[in-house]
């Protein structure tokens, strides 16, 4: 492989790592409102809400492996 294939491999696994960061930023809120992990939940009961943010947690990584990742 030639330093132009490299430079491109690298500059694609780049752009793939940090769309893969950014999405569960930009997904994990809408996610948590719909299943009542609320903010005001993580201050009165941090317990209960730790579990509708791990039931999140999930699908967001079966989206990011299944758009990013297994294309």
């Amino acid at each position: 492989m030639g330093d132009r294939e490299e430079g491109k491999l690298y500059a694609y696994l780049l752009a793939t790592g940090d769309a893969a960061q950014d999405l569960p930023d930009s997904m994990m809120p809408g996610m948590a409102k719909e299943v009542g992990a609320t903010e005001d939940l993580k201050a009165r009961d941090p317990m209960r809400w730790v579990g509708p943010m791990n039931c999140c947690k999930t699908p967001v990584k079966e989206i990011i492996f299944a758009e990013l990742i297994y294309i």
